[in-house]
C-alpha cells in the first residue's frame, strides 16, 4: 500500500489497497463547523498541515460501468459511475477542487445541515448533464427535505420561474439492498444520539451479501454515529474498508470518540479503516502514529481503492 506520512501537496493522494476499481474519494472529513472553525485560534485551527483542514463530511464513490476496464478513475472517458454520499455546504468548492462534473446520484445519511445544505448546487450538475439526478434517502428524510427545500421539490409555488435543482426522489429502507448500476448498496441503520440515520455499505460487483466468496470490493461509510443497533453488525462484516465517525477524544452524546471507533474496528476487523467527522481537538500528525497498523485518519482529498485480496 502506498501512503504519504508527510504533508500532502495539491491534488488527491491515492492509496491503492488492491487494484480493483471501487474507489472512495474523501471530499470532506470535518465536523458541522468545519476545521478551521470561525473565530478559533487553537493549534489545529492554525495548523499549516493541509490534513488538518477539514471541510464538511462527504465522500464520492466511483466504480466502472459494466464491462469497463479496470483501474478507471475520474471522468475522462465517461466510463465510471460516480455516487455522492451527502451534500454539505462545502459541496461547490469540493466539486470544483476535484473537477467533478457528473453524478449518477446522491445518497443521504440524514438531513442535518452539514449533510444536505449543498443540494441546491445539484442544479449545476443538471445543467452540465442536461438530466435530473436521482436522490436516495429514507421516507422520513425525504419528508424533511421537502420542507427544507420547497423551492426544489415544489417549484410550482415559486414566485418566479427559477433555476432550481431537478432531483428524482428514491426511497430506501435500512437493511434492504438495492442495485445501482452493478454495485450492491445496503442502507445501514445507525444511531446519531437518539436520531436513527443511515450509513451505506457498497459491494462491487453486487452479489449475495454474506456469501463465502470474497467480494471484489466492499466499503462501508458510517458517519455521525454514536451507536450501532444489533441488526446492523452482521451487515458490517467482511469489509475491505470501513469509514467511521471519530469526533474527538472525550465523550460526545451523538458521536463516537476515537476510542469507541477503535473498539468497533477491532470487533469488525475490516481490511482497513479510516476515521472521519473529525473535530479540531485532533491533530492529524499527533494521532496518526498512535493508531493501529490498519487504521488511518481520513483527510480531505484522500482516495482509497477497495477490493478482493485485502486481509480481513
Amino acid at each position: 500500500m502506498d501512503t504519504d506520512d508527510g504533508k500532502r501537496g495539491a491534488g488527491p493522494l491515492h492509496v491503492s489497497i488492491c487494484g480493483v476499481p471501487l474507489e472512495v474519494l474523501f471530499l470532506g472529513t470535518g465536523t458541522s463547523a468545519g476545521v478551521p472553525m470561525i473565530g478559533c485560534d487553537c493549534p489545529v485551527c492554525r495548523s499549516d498541515d493541509p490534513r488538518d483542514r477539514r471541510s464538511r463530511p462527504s465522500v464520492l464513490v466511483r466504480y466502472p460501468v459494466s464491462g469497463g476496464a479496470s483501474g478507471i478513475v475520474g471522468e475522462g472517458n465517461g466510463r465510471v459511475h460516480q455516487w455522492l454520499i451527502d451534500a454539505g455546504p462545502d459541496l461547490r468548492t469540493q466539486m470544483i477542487e476535484h473537477r467533478v462534473s457528473r453524478l449518477d446520484g446522491v445518497l443521504i445519511t440524514h438531513t442535518h445541515a452539514d449533510h444536505v445544505f449543498g443540494l441546491d448546487d445539484m442544479r449545476r450538475f443538471n445543467a452540465v448533464m442536461d438530466a435530473p439526478i436521482d436522490l436516495y434517502a429514507e421516507q422520513s428524510a425525504h419528508e424533511r427535505l421537502r420542507a427544507m427545500f420547497a423551492h426544489i421539490f415544489d417549484p410550482g409555488s415559486n414566485v418566479n420561474q427559477s433555476f432550481v435543482a431537478k432531483l428524482i426522489p428514491n426511497r430506501v429502507k435500512a437493511g434492504d439492498a438495492i442495485d445501482l448500476h452493478g454495485a450492491r448498496w445496503t442502507p445501514l441503520r445507525l444511531l446519531h444520539g437518539r436520531l436513527p440515520i443511515l450509513g451505506f455499505r457498497v459491494d462491487y460487483p453486487g452479489g449475495e451479501l454474506g456469501a463465502d466468496a470474497a467480494s471484489p470490493g466492499s466499503f462501508a461509510y458510517c458517519t455521525d454515529v454514536s451507536g450501532i443497533p444489533p441488526e446492523t453488525w452482521p451487515l458490517l462484516e467482511r469489509l475491505d474498508v470501513l469509514v467511521i465517525d471519530a469526533l474527538r477524544y472525550k465523550h460526545h452524546p451523538t458521536h463516537m470518540t476515537v476510542d469507541q471507533a477503535l473498539e468497533v474496528i477491532d470487533r469488525l476487523q475490516p481490511g482497513r479503516a479510516y476515521l472521519t467527522h473529525i473535530a479540531h481537538d485532533i491533530s492529524h500528525a499527533e494521532l496518526e502514529p498512535k493508531l493501529p497498523e490498519n487504521v488511518s485518519i481520513g483527510f480531505d482529498g484522500l482516495v482509497v481503492s477497495c477490493g478482493a485480496g485485502q486481509p480481513r
